[in-house]
């Protein structure tokens, strides 16, 4: 199976590129986010996932190992197949899937090609209890030109936030959903509900429902 693979840019297609390695040119299909950061005949070396299927081998490509860990995630849900898997991550960065995992958002997978509601509402089930990390050693993802890498304390707060989101989830979900509901019901966007609930709940771990309600509102009127 190929793992990674190093070479020119040979060609950069809507949903794939051609890696040239040593005269060979690789077919690797990818999210519109990975390719944005490929230059055509400048060298790199992607992260790669090999898909065996019976009438076909396919090579998928990743800028770093967080897109590629939230793509083999994605796959273990029923109904998400690799296509789709570039397709969600065409629009959702690996640190925007967290956040909306996190919140449960659905709608933000719902912006994805070939995700439905159905399909976003499983999605958001169930990914909600896994957090996606992976060691430091391998989120190099060896791009000769290493511009825009992220560093090791950016790549650790990421994944910090991520699980303090989850557990603030598990030790209240129900008061943090009731406030959360309440101000999609006032008409704000639930993403952004949950952020400022995730917020307030952090510096006042005693706030009961109401009090939520309150400091986020008032989170949102500082934002104004």
């Amino acid at each position: 199976m190929i793992a990674k693979l190093r070479g020119v840019i040979d060609t950069i297609g809507e949903d794939y590129c051609i890696i040239d390695v040593n005269g060979v040119g690789y077919l690797v299909f990818a999210s519109s986010k990975t390719l944005g950061k490929l230059v055509k005949g400048k060298p790199y070396c992607l992260l790669i996932e090999t898909v065996v299927r019976e009438d076909s081998i396919s090579l998928f490509g990743f800028y770093d190992a967080w897109e590629k860990e939230w793509f083999l995630t994605l796959t273990k849900v029923q109904g998400v197949g690799a296509k789709v898997c570039l397709s969600i991550l065409s629009v959702l960065s690996p640190a925007q899937l967290a956040q909306a995992v996190a919140a449960q958002d659905k709608n933000s997978f719902t912006r994805a090609s070939g995700v439905g509601p159905k399909l976003a509402a499983r999605l958001v089930t169930e990914l909600k209890d896994k957090i996606v990390t992976v060691p430091w050693e391998v989120t190099s993802n060896g791009d000769l030109s290493q511009e825009g890498d992220m560093d090791e304390q950016q790549a650790n707060e990421i994944t910090q936030n991520y699980e303090d989101e989850i557990v603030a989830r598990v030790d209240d979900p129900s008061k943090m959903e009731d406030a959360i509901s309440a101000l999609v019901n006032l008409g704000y966007q639930r993403l952004e509900a949950y952020q400022a609930v995730n917020k307030v709940s952090a510096s006042n771990p005693e706030a009961d429902v109401s009090d939520l309600i309150r400091l986020a509102l008032k989170e949102f009127a500082n934002k104004d």
